[in-house]
């Protein structure tokens, strides 16, 4: 079969590499409770060969890409409707798939903070992921309170999910190598159904509290609090990375009774 090209404004870098294919696909865990998987940018099908031969869960794979698509049309035509023609960001989930969902996949580079949102819209339903992403991208989702990577993203995923940072991948095994080194990580949904918060303040504190890091949140989240009853609050005097999940959340409940 004619090869597919790789194209720049989809962000696609081919791995070549079948020991870390093979590898990747061997991070995936059914045992946490789910029987379905969907691959997310399958381009030619070197992760797919690994996947569809795994009998402890059922295996689709969504690519926009409409040559990616016809090419693994032919090469797995017992998938059927299995094999996704669409945007991955625009998947109705709960349509698409019945039940528990891991996701995998070498995600192009250029959506993956979308990516992990989308992950993050339908936390309910996805129990695991296991993804290829871009290094700098895996060492802030799996970043710590107090380091310079942790931010938005760590504190938004490390909410809900457990995040591992699994191994560094070189360049070299891209096709076409991107210029910068890409990484492994695997997110675990937790048990946190409801955050214990008003969730969508939650997220407008921690949003504003790294939009201006360098500031302390007393300053970062003035226009949310009521600063006449918060005079004293310890958290106030520290800049956002210094929190952690739990701090954000304890902050967001006291913001929330002293408006």
């Amino acid at each position: 079969m004619t090869l597919v090209r790789a194209k720049k404004h989809l962000g696609q870098h081919f791995l070549t590499d079948k020991n870390i294919a093979a590898k990747i696909v061997e991070s995936l865990r059914p045992e946490n409770k789910y029987q379905q998987v969907l691959e997310v940018g399958p381009g030619m099908g070197i992760l797919s060969d690994f996947l569809l031969q795994k009998t402890e869960y059922e295996t689709s794979l969504i690519d926009i890409d409409e040559e990616s698509y016809h090419f693994l049309k032919k090469k797995y035509p017992k998938l059927g409707d299995r094999l996704i023609n669409a945007d991955f960001l625009a998947l109705d989930f709960q349509k698409t798939f019945t039940g528990p969902l891991g996701i995998i996949g070498n995600f192009p580079y250029n959506i993956s903070s979308q990516i992990l949102f989308k992950v993050l819209d339908n936390r309910q339903q996805v129990v695991e992921v296991v993804g290829m992403f871009q290094k700098e991208v895996a060492e802030r989702c799996s970043a710590k309170p107090g380091s310079k990577e942790y931010g938005i993203l760590s504190v938004f995923l490390q909410a809900y999910y457990k995040v591992e940072y699994l191994f560094t991948v070189k360049a070299g095994v891209f096709n076409p190598p991107p210029k910068v080194l890409s990484a492994v990580i695997r997110l675990t949904r937790n048990e946190t159904a409801q955050l214990g918060c008003d969730e969508k303040l939650f997220w407008q504190v921690v949003k504003a509290g790294f939009n201006q890091r360098r500031k302390t949140l007393r300053n970062a989240v003035s226009s949310l609090i009521n600063k006449e009853k918060m005079t004293d609050d310890p958290l106030l005097d520290l800049r956002a990375e210094r929190l952690s999940v739990s701090d954000f959340v304890n902050l967001t409940n006291k913001i929330t009774v002293n408006r």
